[in-house]
């Protein structure tokens, strides 16, 4: 029987002081939030609330309502990704990028984590060689050169699996063949992330087609080298634009673009002319876009040889509580060489 939840993104949209607006119709507050984090039950809500929330949204009850599976993140402790765009377990990710722009250091970091936790690694290799690739799918569980050679591979393996393989497989229609295979045999543990090695993902509207995550890649957060440069507004998650994303994460996230948005086009300005060149009363949105900026690059285990940085993870809930810091304020006594690549302010 499919779950069923409360639709909190067009309640969202459509009621955005929803508490103050349900107690004027007699609904209480504490109601509404439970509701809505799924504390109570959709299914143990009284009729009359329900209706009442319909009326506020101006949508039938039917709306109001989602039938089907929750949605769930893997949390990687890679700050960047599990706030703006989390991995969706069991979905398909798209890695948006130019070569030499980072995204085979971040494949590599993921397999490198996910080897200390429950999940196993399987990486298709392309369909040509790629030497960029040496050094990188070394890291993975089991690395498969077919597709059938693939299919048995993740036929044999138990619990939860996360597939990589590259976009060569979308165009040939073998990695759709391969799904539609997997589905048949009830295999819904596989996690999918696909890359393109040639960069031509950048210039297409659906290189992958349908995606439950998009991680783009930023070339100036690249050229500036602030890693990993996943573009901070591009970047998305079907756990953002759903019903299951938790409020306040949901609400920081808003934030946090707000502010990185404004802070860009100020940089425009800035870049050309300088401070003195932004209105007095935007410094402070710049500044502090400009350490939110730093906070999120992140020194990853699989480069410490390289940048002689030791690696740092950083809890999804510790991620919100800096985050939240730095938009009110409260880092503000921080350098920017202080936030760059520290992992967390605790």
């Amino acid at each position: 029987m499919d779950e069923i939840r409360l639709n909190v993104a067009l309640l969202r949209r459509k009621v955005p002081n929803l508490t103050t607006a349900a107690k004027s119709i007699g609904i209480r507050p504490a109601t509404v939030s439970n509701l809505c984090t799924g504390k109570i039950d959709l299914g143990k809500a009284e009729v009359k609330t329900l209706v009442g929330l319909a009326t506020l949204a101006n949508c039938t009850v039917d709306e109001l309502i989602i039938r089907g599976e929750k949605l769930n993140m893997i949390e990687t402790q890679i700050k960047t990704l599990d706030f703006f765009a989390p991995l969706v377990k069991g979905g398909t990710t798209g890695l948006v990028a130019r070569p030499g722009m980072g995204q085979l250091v971040i494949l590599a970091e993921l397999m490198h984590r996910f080897k200390k936790s429950d999940y196993t690694t399987v990486f298709l290799l392309p369909t040509t060689e790629h030497s960029e690739l040496d050094g990188t799918t070394e890291l993975a569980d089991y690395v498969t050169r077919s597709v059938n050679e693939t299919f048995a591979k993740l036929s044999g393996l138990s619990g939860d699996i996360i597939f990589i393989t590259d976009k060569s497989y979308i165009v040939s229609g073998e990695l759709l063949d391969l799904q539609e295979k997997l589905v048949s045999e009830r295999m819904d543990n596989i996690t999918t992330i696909l890359l393109d090695l040639s960069g031509e993902v950048v210039d297409e509207d659906m290189p992958y087609g349908p995606l439950e995550t998009i991680w783009q890649l930023d070339a100036d957060l690249s050229t500036r080298h602030l890693y990993p440069a996943i573009h901070p507004i591009y970047s998305t998650s079907s756990i953002i634009e759903g019903v299951d994303l938790d409020q306040r994460h949901f609400n920081l996230r808003q934030r946090a673009q707000k502010l990185l948005r404004r802070y860009r086009e100020l940089r425009s300005i800035v870049v050309v002319h300088g401070m003195n060149k932004i209105p007095n009363a935007e410094s402070e949105n710049y500044e502090r876009g400009e350490r939110l900026e730093a906070y999120f690059t992140q020194a990853f285990f699989v480069a410490e040889a390289f940048t002689g940085q030791a690696g740092k993870a950083v809890s999804m809930s510790q991620t919100l509580t800096d985050v939240e810091s730095i938009l009110d304020g409260k880092a503000d006594h921080l350098s920017l060489e202080e936030l760059k690549y520290t992992g967390s302010l605790a």
